[in-house]
């Protein structure tokens, strides 16, 4: 039974009745830090990660030694493995002591007992759907506003970075964590292109030499929604696998700015030195947060060895071609600009 795992708190009710329910999830993780002792230990683990930093033209890398994130780096996500184990994301497959937040009658709030941000949670649908973001990404815009005071809200695709493909979820982590949350405004006027700009729409490409990603900004649900459909229709035809294009999303939102989507686009999931031999081989698999970055190597010896070389050619293995990349920009371009003009 659902209601088994459901949060009860007068004080986080009173947030979710004003639709913060960033303030609702944080007092979850403080109770739940004292109830569980799998998310207590978790986040006790925190406290001995590691971190290097790497310079590039203008943004920086980090790099973590988190050994609790073993399971997640490592996770076999081939249909046969998927298949057969039980899903985690499930709510009656959850930990006893575990409890969530009900969203919008459809979603759980939950606190992540493998954390990566100093709060970090997973956003799973109640229901055992595949991981997709066509239909869902509504749901991603509205987490990114309804968490917004505390958390930027993040979508890893089926075949890049998601642990669960199988089950539709999000994650949210602490604001700004990422260096790339901060930088964002700076790359986009060093390395962008505009695509597309109005009144309450803004469109960007930008290819910083690691990263290439599209950005959409506006305060419109209306119309973010409209020109990421747009986008996915058009990276969709170009891919033409029969499965969702491989992208990496964060979401956010600002009170004065309305909402912020970037999208990482993707060629490959994980890069050739994951499954390498002897000292080429460095357990990281690019997802969000990586991306974002902070790359996380639960294997110490791969922290130690890692360079800003490496960094490069692991983005640079699983990123899209540029020759994709540009056919993208200009299609969608041409798109938005015949949208705005039929408008």
């Amino acid at each position: 039974m659902i209601d088994n795992i459901i949060f009860t708190n007068s004080a986080a009710e009173e947030f979710i009745s004003q639709k913060d329910f960033g303030s609702a999830a944080r007092i979850l993780l403080e109770d739940q830090k004292k109830n569980w002792t799998q998310l207590y230990e978790g986040y006790k683990s925190l406290e001995t990660v590691k971190t290097r930093s790497f310079e590039f033209d203008g943004f920086k890398i980090k790099v973590q030694f988190n050994p609790g994130r073993i399971k997640s780096s490592a996770a076999k996500v081939d249909p046969k493995s998927i298949k057969e184990r039980r899903c985690f994301l499930c709510f009656e497959n959850l930990p006893p002591e575990q409890k969530g937040i009900i969203y919008n009658k459809e979603y759980l709030i939950l606190c992540n007992p493998f954390p990566i941000f100093p709060e970090h949670f997973t956003l799973p649908d109640i229901n055992h759907f595949p991981q997709e973001i066509k239909e869902s990404f509504g749901t991603l815009l509205s987490f990114a506003k309804d968490l917004h005071r505390h958390y930027t809200v993040f979508y890893n695709g089926p075949k890049c970075g998601a642990s669960a493909p199988d089950h539709l979820h999000f994650q949210a982590g602490s604001r700004n964590f990422m260096p790339f949350e901060s930088e964002f405004d700076g790359l986009k006027n060093k390395y962008g292109e505009e695509i597309f700009s109005g009144r309450t729409l803004n469109v960007f490409g930008a290819d910083d030499g690691l990263r290439r990603f599209i950005s959409i900004e506006g305060k419109s649900f209306e119309d973010v929604s409209s020109a990421f459909d747009i986008f996915y229709g058009l990276y969709d035809s170009l891919i033409s696998s029969g499965e969702e294009p491989m992208m990496n999303i964060l979401s956010s939102y600002g009170e004065d700015t309305g909402w912020r989507v970037v999208i990482f686009l993707r060629e490959k999931h994980r890069p050739s030195h994951y499954f390498a031999g002897g000292d080429d081989r460095i357990l990281l698999s690019p997802a969000s947060v990586d991306i974002g970055g902070v790359c996380i190597t639960p294997l110490e010896e791969d922290f130690n060895k890692i360079t800003s070389g490496k960094i490069v050619e692991i983005f640079k293995e699983v990123e899209i071609g540029k020759e994709y990349f540009e056919y993208i920009k200009a299609s969608l371009k041409k798109e938005l600009n015949r949208e705005s003009s039929a408008g």
